[in-house]
């Protein structure tokens, strides 16, 4: 069966046949896939321990499939162009040839520095291509990878290197992001105090920061490549992984504020990851391709390294920020690559959005042919000036749904398949079979309905457990509702059968006894023409039960802030209706983020409801300091 759905009809076919055969239909897909041993069994899984098997008995490296199955058809076509925060700095691209050759020569320094199959080994790195190569050279010799943003704290990676007892840290001496320079290997330091299990630090080159080497455990990466190549750069060969071997752990933040090691397995992520991306963006050979994620988080694993490089796919990785040293860098790498493929976040695209059309002009779009959004519902004014003013109303929207957990895309448009509409993440893609359940775990049937989202049945890039506490896994996904994955998403069916992620399902208002999702206020609101963006939570209301509590940032004209707030109301109750209106109206500079975007509502909540002595770690935000500001104007 081919990776590619060429028409909707097409779509509703195997769509059917994905559900009914289930396991025919995944066999089929992974037939696409090079495996040294065929699996004895396709799936054998029970939701309730949980325990997930795909493609039982196959034998495989990943790195195979990305890299050496290309050589002799694609070894001189760019596997990676890499394009640095400084635009003055040189790009560089890297062939499937090319990188095949780094891949092992770094694979043979982890060996050189005790790494074996089945070792952890954190990578905290910038968006430099050895960020790629690191990545691969472990999953080419089985040691498990465990990647952590580039921005992350001491405090939070030596709790991220101690719960997986990594034995190897890679780094860098510094990094760039935007006009910060960003001192890796002093954080590295920090967070090394506290954790006994790592016994060697292999450093990269990068910002030329001066840096503490200590005699012993730490080596530079250009030095160790030497040693390598005075060998005669000698192949590295792949080593023989098992279908559930792990490949890596990623950790995301818990609800208990300890991060979950979500745990991906070899055969079932590549084949999840390879299948969303050839479908999901319709990739045709010789387009570049450009995610503006970062690899430290599960959208750049999935669709900046294995997805694109298991299709052959040029992959573009940037160092730095859409807004340096302009609003218009995202635009000038688009124009200098003929990128025919973006796929960036709806947080991305409103602050891009807030400059007006200014950094827009000049600018050559003809070469974007297909758009994906990713991170969090993109809200409809988003949506529409991501299509009109990048895609010229020509290219489709991908507006995807997934997380961490999911290893790849689940919900979303198959670009110029679906039928799109904005705001919608529209139909579930083959094999994914999702469900709506009441608060009672009570199937929702039919459309026009809203509910919380489940999947009743696995899916090859599922997560397998949480490293080191497979209950932890069970009560998070598995507990909540009867042989059902639980998302902790609420979400909307509507009448065409569309699905619309309507935010966290603890961030569902409950209103007067009407539910309200966060998302759907912060979009009416976002809706209004002086708003950048919004974030919405509950509190404590005495006549309600919850109220509204809007944290609100403007554009850089001049506002009549008592005028704006009603402007606002009068908007949130024109899309959605009275009962939505926001209670309280605060207008800020920022909104307390993760690095990856993802707005810290626990913070906000806890603000709006008063409590600010014990607001937890803040530690980990992108801008710690907006979170006293918020609280010195909470009304």
């Amino acid at each position: 069966m081919s990776l590619q759905i060429k028409s909707f009809d097409n779509y509703k076919r195997v769509y059917d046949y994905s559900v009914k055969e289930p396991e025919h239909f995944w066999a089929d897909i992974a037939e696409n896939f090079q495996w040294r041993k065929k699996w004895d069994k396709v799936l054998e899984w029970n939701f309730k321990d949980p325990d997930i098997k795909w493609f039982q008995g196959a034998k495989l490296n990943i790195t195979e499939n990305c890299i050496d199955r290309h050589l002799n058809t694609l070894g001189e076509k760019p596997a990676i162009i890499w394009e640095p925060n400084d635009p003055e700095e040189s790009h560089r691209v890297l062939t499937y040839k090319q990188l095949h050759d780094k891949v092992c020569q770094f694979a043979n320094v982890l060996k050189n520095n005790g790494i074996e199959k089945g070792d952890r080994v954190c990578i905290y790195l910038p968006m430099v291509p050895e960020l790629a190569i690191s990545v691969l050279a472990c999953a080419r010799i089985g040691a498990i990878h465990s990647v952590v943003f580039g921005g992350f704290s001491a405090q939070s990676i030596a709790d991220r290197i101690n719960d997986a007892s990594c034995k190897l840290v890679i780094t860098a001496d510094g990094g760039f992001r935007g006009n910060k320079d960003i001192p890796l290997k002093a954080i590295i330091d920090d967070a090394l105090v506290q954790c006994q299990s790592v016994n060697k630090v292999i450093v990269l080159t990068r910002s030329r920061t001066p840096v503490s080497m200590i005699k012993g455990r730490d080596v530079w990466w250009e030095d160790e490549i030497r040693k390598v190549e005075t060998l005669g750069n000698p192949v590295c060969p792949a080593e023989e992984m098992d279908a559930e071997d792990v490949l890596f752990i990623l950790y995301t933040s818990g609800s208990t504020g300890k991060p979950k090691g979500v745990v991906h397995t070899t055969a079932g992520y590549m084949v999840y990851a390879g299948y969303t991306f050839a479908n999901v963006f319709q990739y045709q050979p010789g387009e570049v391709y450009f995610c503006t994620a970062d690899i430290g988080w599960i959208t750049g694993h999935s669709y900046i390294v294995y997805g694109p490089l298991s299709q052959g796919a040029t992959t573009l990785m940037f160092e730095g920020i859409p807004t340096y040293p302009t609003p218009s860098r995202f635009w000038d790498i688009v124009e200098k690559y003929k990128v025919n493929i973006l796929y960036t976040a709806p947080t991305a695209i409103r602050s891009l959005m807030s400059f007006g059309d200014e950094p827009l002009k000049g600018k050559d779009f003809s070469s974007i042919k297909k758009l994906g959004s990713v991170g969090e519902p993109i809200n409809e004014e988003a949506w529409h000036w991501f299509d009109e003013k990048i895609g010229d109303k020509k290219a489709p929207i991908a507006d995807t749904w997934w997380q961490t957990e999911n290893g790849g895309i689940m919900i979303s448009p198959i670009a110029g398949v679906t039928p799109t509409k904005p705001g919608y993440a529209t139909l579930p893609l083959p094999g994914i079979q999702p469900v709506l359940v009441d608060e009672n775990g009570k199937e929702l049937e039919g459309n026009d309905v809203s509910g919380n989202l489940c999947i009743k049945f696995p899916w090859p890039g599922m997560l397998r457990t949480t490293y080191g506490d497979h209950e932890r896994c069970r009560q998070t996904y598995f507990s909540t509702y009867e042989n059902m994955y639980f998302t902790g998403d609420g979400c909307l069916r509507d009448e065409d059968g569309y699905y619309r992620i309507t935010g966290r399902v603890d961030d569902v208002l409950n209103v007067s006894g009407h539910r309200i999702g966060t998302a759907e206020v912060e979009n009416a609101i976002n809706m209004h023409s002086d708003v950048v963006e919004s974030a919405v939570v509950g509190y404590p209301h005495e006549i309600k039960g919850q109220g509204v509590y809007a944290y609100v940032i403007l554009g850089q004209s001049e506002h009549d802030p008592e005028l704006t707030r009603k402007n606002i109301l009068q908007t949130v109750t024109r899309i959605i209706g009275a009962i939505a209106k926001p209670d309280k109206i605060q207008f800020v500079s920022g909104l307390p983020k993760t690095r990856s975007g993802k707005i810290m509502r626990r913070i906000l909540r806890k603000i709006a409801e008063g409590e600010t002595a014990n607001l937890g770690d803040t530690s980990t935000l992108l801008d710690p300091a907006v979170v006293d500001e918020i609280k010195t104007g909470a009304l």
